[in-house]
């Protein structure tokens, strides 16, 4: 018993070490309050930053540190700590974005006459090509979506036309997943040829529709309504859950399925892989960058350049097959 009761004071011992302190839960709390009052920060960017901030707020307290404390020389260790926990560069350079915000905001508020992470250097790290699907790869996962069996019961009917309905949307506008799962009743107007979508920073911006879209929304809609399903909702996509919407989650389970049965692998479709697939092939079809940028809701277009290889591609093409010595070379 007194072995048992030992070990147990010290497991508390090591949790209360690695415990944040609350003066640093107090700091991260208004930086947090900051990001969602002066940015429009979202509920998953802050649970984001949230953990993160926590994670170096942990080991700070396991130091016997705090974030008003820190130096440089503390931060740097806790860089180390996560290179030797095997994290990702990604990873790395993402906990040290938020600790430089952090600082900045802290030392801008008059709590820090320093800002310790000014000077440190992120992990270096290629750029990695976005994932996407080639066009006969889509248009395999549309036609799944589309082969729903008429003779299906009607939920199942619905459930099966919501799907090719999200689907199609997702390629034809490039929205985020969390804009397609919550978009408004109000976007399925018969005449709207555009919809205005509320991205990031509650900044709002115009994307076209196509018609195979509006289609399947229409199909999608008029079989709802044989179920009052939708009725008096406020959201397209309504569900029974906490946010009304359908939710990002189900939406991905639902489309992996969807690629299992086009013959895709599941790992292989995301709804952000979508999301590049519509970037990816309106620049490899003679689209603008800028207009790429505006249809994605990127705010800088140094976001948007992730797709400049595809840029590339499409230039030595047409080099390759419109110059007159070419041929010759």
């Amino acid at each position: 018993m007194r072995r048992k009761a030992a070990s147990g004071k010290k497991a508390r011992a090591t949790a209360g070490k690695s415990a944040a302190r609350p003066a640093d839960g107090r700091l991260i709390a208004l930086y947090l309050d900051m990001l969602a009052a002066e940015r429009g920060a979202g509920k998953n960017t802050l649970g984001a930053y949230g953990r993160d901030l926590a994670d170096f707020a942990a080991h700070l307290a396991a130091a016997r540190r705090s974030m008003a404390t820190a130096t440089t020389e503390d931060l740097r260790g806790y860089l180390g700590a996560l290179g030797k926990r095997g994290l990702r560069a990604t990873t790395v350079a993402r906990r040290l974005s938020a600790i430089r915000q952090l600082y900045r905001f802290l030392y801008a508020e008059g709590r820090r006459k320093d800002d310790p992470a000014a000077v440190l250097e992120g992990p270096k790290r290629g750029r990695a090509l976005p994932k996407t699907l080639t066009i006969g790869e889509v248009d395999r996962l549309l036609r799944a979506a589309a082969s729903a069996d008429p003779t299906a019961p009607l939920l199942s009917r619905v459930r099966a036309a919501r799907l090719a309905c999200l689907v199609e949307l997702l390629y034809a506008t490039g929205l985020r997943v969390s804009e397609l799962v919550s978009l408004p009743a109000s976007a399925a107007r018969r005449d709207a040829r555009v919809i205005v979508v509320r991205g990031k920073g509650s900044k709002e911006r115009l994307v076209p529709l196509n018609d195979a879209a509006k289609r399947a929304m229409a199909a999608y809609l008029a079989l709802a309504a044989q179920t009052g399903s939708a009725a008096g909702s406020k959201w397209l996509f309504p569900s029974f859950g906490e946010a009304g919407h359908l939710t990002r989650q189900h939406f991905a389970r639902e489309l992996k399925a969807l690629a299992v049965a086009a013959g895709l692998r599941a790992a292989q479709v995301s709804p952000h892989v979508l999301r590049h697939a519509f970037a990816s092939h309106l620049l490899h079809n003679g689209a603008d960058l800028r207009v790429v940028q505006t249809l994605l809701g990127h705010a800088d277009i140094s976001t948007t350049q992730i797709y400049t290889h595809v840029l590339e591609e499409r230039l030595k093409s047409l080099v390759r097959d419109l110059h007159p010595l070419a041929q010759d070379h």
